[in-house]
Order: structure tokens, then C-alpha cells, then sequence
């Protein structure tokens, strides 16, 4: 929070604001498919200011519509700027709106922008010695900063005074308008001085000095140390007129004709009842609930029942209780909270986030919100009689962290069980998780980290790891880190840990769906992934390096052949020279233009082109096989535990929007399997001796899970028949008897059905079976006169997706879809086609996570010589004991088939070999 003794005027300089929002937020949208996503941002921000400047007056300045002075000057000013997006144009009104609603003075000014009515304003300020605090993302508004005047940027939580314009401009802010008609402005289209960047702009004004200083000594300029000073004087005189017209249209003036002055802006009380009405219509529902528990809308408001709301403000830094445990007595008396409390929140500290190397340092807890503790037990720098002894507080925590019955809480609770294995301890009784009750109750809202989670359902800033650890190679581990900044640290962990479960279990508890998501599926599967990341998997060292090898050798001759046919030699990783060789040299057709103009030289750009040239072709062959070295056969064997002697995956589970696990350290999901290449990598995933790798693997999971929520008849006959369901669909499409059926027409129906469960158009199918788009058409329209209820299943999925704005599983999981009303034609049809397939994913995805409990499970009880290693899409890898693969093969194929029960069966297939790849 920002703090002055004379509370500070703040001017907001709306315009910016405006963009700032719409380009930083997703394209929101209401039920009704108005654009949401600008607004939300504005207001956000604007609310952040209120609470960082309390009691302060506020202005919000908006750009006017029409020309301004700067167009009679220079008619091109801001002339190539494209016109404002439709979907923004739309939601100005709503922001002015609001903004008037909150209490808050909307100012605009005819035939002049925002900068200089905040200009005019400051400057009014600072000849009346009143401090103003301009909010702008504006670089422009640099040359206001005097001692009264700073700006504030609430996108990146920076303040910047005279000191901070010269550490970052490495100039004062008097000479920002000079360095600004040197290097003019490509967005407002200022010409500048043609010739003149950014270091050479820089350099001419702290080598010689102003604009007009600069001109007075040209024969100066050629003395300085700058790129090309010889010939820059001859620039400059030649640019002048530019020069001087550019320093006109950079300046912000500082004298309109305003109707009150800088002093008399005054805040009103919000009317609550249209504000609520506008937060309705845009349906922003955490505000909604907000001002219906009794809040006005807007958060530091001076209004009289604003104390008796405290309770709902999040309590600020100075009003917690936070404490750093350093004697028994202390420890004792919070080990009895504890074992009292019916929940508690945990949280570890240690030396690294590697799981299986990192050690314990220190505990925190928190029994009731806005109070917890630090208890460090092994900071470097701490003597014995200073801290703790670490065998001390982890024995006496150890029956309470192992009692299943005692309920405890955390933030990634799955990294916490598996350090304190480290120490010997089987942490028990994971009740809550909040990182996991966020995922669940909207897994595409915001990312699941407690700083992002403390944001957005708490709108506390949390102080981050790299504010009292540092950054890069100099960056402390926490066993490093002074007590006075590490306790409060991890006793805020604790403390926002209970709170974000305090503000999320109860939307949770209230919607049987989700929270029979997070209680049967993710939170048992958390235990379950930490067993299976702490068994990890053997690979061999030597194969993989003889692979590196042998795939080296491969990439040499790619290289050669693509000198050959380009003729000449160059750097096959560099867009820029590929770019020059295929479209510039062989005249390539361009497909595809990055951003910046440039052709792209995309996967999907080359693929396309692979189909007719063969250099493109090669490319394709070599980027594959270069990621495939450098992501596996090379860095494989260096992520083999030192201790262990494997490779420990992280399995994360609030990723993905559908559900799925992904994974890092290695990425287990994308190892190929489709060529002999990455075949050869599963092949270095080996079993020990007497041992043998089992895979077991779904079968067409997401078809059957398409048959069962569609019940179409044809479908649903088929796999109950055991029909081969890409052959049985070829013959439905193409007329003909099973017999018949061709390799490839069943290719191309394999095509279509997993195509149509994507969402795959007509033009994408065409060019996957190569054939003509109006082909592809036929063969989709044939399908779905053959399957009719996969036909209506997807319509009336995209009817209920735009009527509830979200879809969900056969388990209760909700992915929301917040474009699927979008205005924006591309962008509402991406939504619909993730509403037909997100239901099909998200379902085998819990079925799997669902197979991996009971597994598990089984595992534990049978005493059994086998454990779970490996889960990858829809295939869970286990390694068994040469006595046990029977029964374990049997066992899990059971168990994976009666994981849900569905209108068709689940199959499953396993297979048994020395390595990965023979197992699959």
C-alpha cells in the first residue's frame, strides 16, 4: 500500500488503461456474447487503486473522440494505428459507466488527448504544492515527473520519481521530450530523426545536452563516441525540421482550458444499487457476491459501514499475528493447538524444489486466519542453542502429520508428503488442497499457484520467494534466508493456505459434482502420484547415449542434404536464414507471416509445404529428431538421481483444462511413438534384473466414452459387438461389408473418428486423408447420417455449453468455456468444438485417475513385488517381479476395466517385455 502524509491526488490515465486491459486479459465474454474482458481489467485496476491510495481524490481522464490539435500539426499523426477492435469499441460505454457509478470523476476533453489534461493538471498541482500520482503504462508521461508528480504502473507494481525516469531512461525527466523527438514514436507515428534509435538518442542528450542545445553544437557531435558520430551531425541538420516537429507532437500540454481545477476533483459515494446492476449484466459474479454480502462496490470507499466489513477486507500485513517458534515452550503450546484443531493448515520450507533431494528446514501452521507460525529447525546460519533441534520438532509432529484422522490443508500437498518421506514420515489425513480446489472449481480461471490463487480469491499480493531470496545464480535457499524475512514468509504461507480454503471449500461443498471431484478423484490421487514419482523408473544410460550417437550421426547427414538442395550452406535452427533460403531463394509459396510480416517458418507451416518440396520435407525430419535428442537421448541419463540411481517425473495435476496429468523433469506425454526413433527412446526405459516392465493401456477410450454419452445406436452396437470400430466405421461411411474394408479406407475412418471428437472441419480432414474438401464433406455427412446420435449429442452439447457456459464430465467435472458466446466467429467455434471434445477427455481422464486409486490401492494390500512407475495418457506402467506378472496383469486389467462403468465396455490391454517399448 501506498502511504503519504498528505494523501496524494491521483490521476488515472484511462486511455491507457483501456488497452492495457483488453491486450493483457483473455477475450472475456457474458452469456449474451458482449465482450467482458476489457472492462473486468479497467475496473480491477481501478479497484487496486482505491485500496493502494485510501481517501486519496481520484480523476480518471479518457482520450476524447475525433482529432486533436496534434492532427492539424502533422495530419499522419497516429495515422497508420489500426482502427480500435469492434469487441473493445463495445465496452467503452460499460467502463464510463461504471467508473461514474463508483462515485469517480470521468473527465474528457474535446480536441485534446488524456496526457494533456493530466499534464495541465499536474502542473496545476505542483504550482499549488500538492503531490499527484499519475497510473499509466505511458512512457510519454515521464517528462511530468518533478518533485510532486510520480507515476505509478499497477500493471508491474512500480513507482517511478525523478530518480527512477533517470535510472531507466539514463536521463532526467526534463530531457524525455528531446529524447523522444530524437527517436520518434512508430505507434503515435512521431517521424523523429531518420537514422536515430533509441542509444543514439540517448547518447547525443547525455554527451551534449537538450534538443536546442544539440543544435547550437553539431561540430560537437562527431567527438562522441557513438556508432557512425562522423556523418551524424549531416543527419541531424538534414532532419531537423522533423526533429522539431516531432519535439511539438511529443509534448503534452500543459495549459487546457479545464472547468475545475486539479484541487477541486472529488470522490462521491458509489451508488451500489447501478453498480451492482452493471456488475450483473456483465455477469463479474465475485463482485456480484461482494455487494450482495453487504460491500459498496467499490473497496475503499469512505462510507459508514465500512468497519463494520473489515471482517471481509483481506487483513493486511501489520494485523496478523505471525510468530517464529525458537523454544520448546513455544513449540509445545502450538503442537497443542494443533492436536486440538478439527483442521489445520501445514506447509514446508526447504533446500530445494527437487523432491527427492530436498531436505526440510523449517514448519509452519495456521489454526485460524490472520495467525500462524514459523518453527525453523535447520537454517545454516543458526546455532544449535538458536533454533530448534530438526529431530526434535519432526518426532514430535510425526504422530500428528501420520494421523490419517487428524484434517490438515496445503498448498501442493503431493511436494510436502514427499519431502517429509525424505525425513521418514508418511504424512496422512490430506483433507483439503487448495491448489486443487481451485483447479477443480475452475481449472481454466487463473493458474493454480498461491500467489495467483491469493489474487484472485483474496486480492492479498503475497510477498514472492524471489523478494527475500533473489534471482538467478545468486538466488538463496531458504535454509539461507535471515528469520526476520523467512518467518513472516512461511507463516504467510500457512495463513493464506487456510484462508484460500476458507473462501473456496464452501463454493465447492455446495455443487455435489465438484466436490465429489476433488474428494473421490484428485484429492486420493495425491498420496498415489507421490508414490509413484518417489518409485520412478530405470533407464539405461548406455543405450540412450549409443542412441544420442546414432542420431547425431543422422542429423550430420540431414544437414548435408539439406546444403544440397538448397545449395548452399546455412544454420538449419535459424528462421531467419531458413526464412531467406526457402521463400526468398527456392520462392517457396508463403503460407503463414509472423507477426512481424516475416514468413513463417512454423511446424505447421512446414509440414504443409512438406507435402510438395523436399527441403521442407528434410526439415521436418531434422527438428524432430534434433528435439528428440536434446530432450531425451541427451538429457535422459543427466536427470538420473545420483541416490536412486532413476528418473523422477513431477506429475502436476492443476495443468491442463480438461483434467489430464501432464508431466516435467522429463515429460513422460511426449515421447513419439509413432516412429522408430522414439521407440528406441521407451526402449531405454528398461526393467531390473528378474524384473519386467507391464503396460497397461485403455483402448479407444474416448470413442467409447463418445458412445456411451451420445447413445447412438450404431456406436454403441458396435463396440458392444467387439467390432473393430475404425473398420466398422469404414464400412457405415464407404457402403460396405466388414470383409471389404481396405487398409486404407479404415485409415481415413480412423481419421474421421477422432477427428469428428476434435471438432475437425471438413478442410482439416481433407488435408489429413488427402483428399478434396468437398470429399471430406461427404465422408462427415455420411458419418453422421450413419451415427445420428453423435450428430444431435454434439448439438445439444454446444446448446447447453452457450446456455450454462461451461460442459461437464460423466464424473461432475465443470471446464468453463467463456468464449462460447464470444462475438468473435473463430473464437466462439473453438469454444464449441472444446465443448464437444472436453466432456470425452475429461472423462478418461478421471476414469484413469479413478484406475490409479484403486490400483494403488491394491498395491498396498496385496504385498505384492510390483509398483506403479509410469502414467501416460491413457496407460499406467508398472515394474513386477518375473513371479507376479500374471497376477498382476490380471489384476490391473480388472480393476482398470471396472473404473467406471459405461453403456459399452473398457477394455484394456497389456502387454509385458524387458523395456517400455516391448511392454506397449
Amino acid at each position: 500500500m501506498t502511504e503519504t502524509a498528505s494523501k496524494p491526488i491521483v490521476l488515472v490515465d484511462g486511455s491507457s488503461y483501456l488497452y492495457r486491459a483488453y491486450h493483457a486479459l483473455p477475450p472475456l465474454t457474458n452469456s449474451k456474447g458482449h465482450a467482458t474482458g476489457a472492462v473486468k481489467g479497467v475496473i480491477n485496476m481501478m479497484r487496486r487503486l482505491l485500496k493502494d491510495y485510501p481517501g486519496s481524490q481520484v480523476g480518471v481522464i479518457f482520450d476524447a473522440k475525433g482529432k486533436t490539435f496534434r492532427d492539424d500539426i502533422y495530419p499522419e499523426y497516429k495515422a497508420q494505428r489500426p482502427p480500435m477492435p469492434d469487441d473493445l469499441r463495445e465496452q467503452i460505454a460499460p467502463i464510463h459507466n461504471i467508473i461514474k457509478a463508483m462515485g469517480l470523476p470521468l473527465i474528457i476533453v474535446d480536441g485534446v488527448e488524456a496526457d494533456d489534461v493530466i499534464g495541465t493538471y499536474a502542473r496545476q498541482a505542483t504550482e499549488q504544492g500538492l503531490d499527484v500520482v499519475v497510473s499509466t503504462g505511458d512512457k510519454d508521461m515521464a517528462q511530468l515527473v518533478n518533485q510532486h508528480v510520480t507515476l505509478v504502473n499497477t500493471m508491474t507494481d512500480t513507482l517511478m520519481d525523478e530518480e527512477g525516469v533517470l535510472a531507466k531512461f539514463g536521463i532526467p525527466p526534463s530531457l524525455i521530450i528531446d529524447y523522444l523527438a530524437l527517436m520518434g514514436d512508430k505507434v503515435d507515428n512521431i517521424p523523429g530523426v531518420a537514422g536515430v534509435g533509441e542509444k543514439t538518442a540517448l547518447g547525443l542528450l547525455q554527451g551534449i545536452g537538450s534538443l536546442d542545445t544539440l543544435y547550437d553544437n553539431l561540430d560537437k557531435v562527431a567527438e562522441l563516441t557513438l556508432r557512425g558520430a562522423k556523418t551524424l551531425a549531416a543527419k541531424l541538420e538534414k532532419e531537423k525540421a522533423n526533429a522539431y516537429l516531432s519535439y511539438e507532437l511529443a509534448t503534452i500540454k500543459l495549459d487546457v482550458e479545464l472547468e475545475e481545477s486539479v484541487d477541486s476533483i472529488a470522490v462521491e459515494a458509489p451508488d451500489s444499487e447501478l453498480l451492482l446492476t452493471y456488475f450483473k449484466e456483465m455477469e463479474f459474479k465475485s463482485w456480484v457476491e461482494e455487494m450482495e454480502k453487504g460491500g459498496s462496490g467499490v473497496p475503499s470507499a469512505p462510507s459508514a459501514d465500512q468497519a463494520q466489513r473489515a471482517a471481509e477486507i483481506p487483513l493486511a500485513p501489520q494485523d496478523n499475528d505471525y510468530q517464529v517458534v525458537l523454544t520448546e515452550a513455544d513449540f509445545k503450546a502450538w503442537l497443542s493447538q494443533l492436536e486440538q484443531a478439527e483442521l489445520f493448515a501445514f506447509d514446508t520450507e526447504t533446500t530445494s524444489l527437487n523432491y527427492m533431494e530436498a531436505r526440510v528446514v523449517g514448519v509452519s501452521f495456521a489454526v485460524e486466519a490472520g495467525s500462524a507460525a514459523y518453527v525453523p529447525f535447520a537454517h545454516d546460519y543458526l546455532g544449535a542453542e538458536e533454533q530448534l533441534s530438526e529431530d526434535f520438532v519432526l518426532t514430535s509432529l510425526k504422530p500428528l502429520l501420520e494421523n490419517p484422522g487428524k484434517a490438515k490443508v496445503g498448498q501442493n500437498l503431493k511436494y510436502d508428503q514427499s519431502v517429509l518421506a525424505n525425513h521418514g514420515i508418511a504424512l496422512q489425513g490430506i483433507d483439503y488442497d487448495t491448489m486443487l480446489e481451485s483447479y477443480v472449481l475452475d481449472s481454466t480461471a487463473t493458474r493454480h499457484d498461491m500467489d495467483s490463487l491469493a489474487k484472485k480469491y483474496l486480492d492479498v499480493s503475497t510477498t514472492k520467494f524471489e523478494d527475500i531470496a533473489g534471482k538467478g545464480a545468486k538466488q538463496l535457499t531458504f535454509n539461507q534466508i535471515q528469520l526476520s524475512e523467512a518467518g513472516p514468509y512461511a507463516a504467510e504461507d500457512a495463513d493464506i493456505t487456510l484462508r484460500l480454503h476458507q473462501a473456496l471449500w464452501p463454493r465447492l461443498e455446495s455443487d455435489t459434482g465438484l466436490k465429489s471431484v476433488l474428494q473421490d478423484i484428485e484429492l486420493p490421487l495425491v498420496p498415489v502420484l507421490s508414490r509413484i514419482e518417489r518409485n520412478g523408473t530405470l533407464v539405461s544410460k548406455e543405450l540412450l547415449s549409443a542412441q544420442s550417437h546414432e542420431i547425431g550421426g543422422r542429423l550430420e547427414a540431414l544437414e548435408k542434404e539439406a546444403f544440397v538442395l538448397a545449395d548452399e550452406e546455412f544454420n538449419l535452427g535459424s528462421p531467419k536464414q531458413l526464412g531467406r533460403i526457402l521463400f526468398e531463394k527456392l520462392e517457396l509459396p508463403v503460407i503463414k507471416k509472423t507477426p512481424k510480416g516475416a514468413p513463417s517458418t512454423a511446424e505447421e507451416v512446414l509440414a504443409e509445404l512438406a507435402l510438395d518440396y523436399p527441403l521442407p520435407k528434410l526439415l521436418m525430419e531434422y527438428r524432430g529428431l534434433s528435439k528428440l535428442k536434446s530432450t531425451y537421448t541427451d538429457k535422459l541419463p543427466e536427470m538420473i538421481s545420483p541416490s536412486t540411481g532413476r528418473i523422477h517425473t513431477s506429475y502436476h495435476q492443476a495443468v491442463t483444462a480438461t483434467g489430464r496429468l501432464s508431466s516435467s523433469d522429463p515429460n513422460l506425454q511426449n515421447i513419439p511413438i509413432r516412429n522408430a526413433e522414439g521407440r528406441k527412446v521407451r526402449q531405454a526405459f528398461i526393467a531390473p534384473k528378474a524384473y519386467k516392465i507391464v503396460a497397461a493401456d485403455y483402448s479407444q477410450i474416448e470413442l467409447r466414452i463418445m458412445a456411451h454419452l451420445s447413445q447412438d445406436k450404431g456406436l454403441l452396437e458396435a463396440f458392444a459387438a467387439g467390432k473393430d470400430i475404425h473398420q466398422a466405421t469404414a464400412a457405415e461411411v464407404f457402403g460396405l461389408p466388414l470383409a471389404e474394408v481396405s487398409t486404407e479406407q479404415r485409415r481415413r475412418a480412423k481419421a474421421i473418428n477422432f477427428g469428428l471428437i476434435y471438432g475437425m472441419s471438413a478442410f482439416g480432414l481433407a488435408k489429413q486423408i488427402d483428399v478434396g474438401r468437398h470429399e471430406a464433406q461427404q465422408y462427415i455427412d455420411t458419418y453422421f447420417a450413419r451415427y445420428p446420435g453423435v450428430h444431435d449429442y454434439m448439438d445439444q452439447t454446444r446448446a447447453d455449453a452457450s446456455e450454462k457456459g461451461y460442459v461437464e464430465t460423466l464424473f461432475g467435472r465443470r471446464l468453463h468455456l467463456p468464449e462460447i458466446n464470444a462475438s468473435n466467429g473463430m473464437r466462439r467455434q473453438a469454444a464449441q468444438r472444446t465443448a464437444i471434445n472436453a466432456p470425452m477427455q475429461g472423462t478418461a481422464a478421471d476414469i484413469i485417475k479413478k484406475a490409479m486409486v484403486t490400483v494403488d490401492q491394491w498395491l498396498c494390500d496385496a504385498e505384492i513385488d510390483a509398483k506403479m512407475i509410469m502414467q501416460v495418457h491413457d496407460e499406467l506402467v508398472f515394474e513386477v517381479a518375473d513371479a507376479s506378472v500374471d497376477l498382476l496383469s490380471d489384476k490391473v486389467k480388472e480393476l482398470m476395466g471396472n473404473a467406471a462403468t459405461l453403456d459399452v465396455p473398457l477394455i484394456v490391454d497389456v502387454g509385458t517385455g524387458d523395456n517400455w517399448d516391448e511392454a506397449h
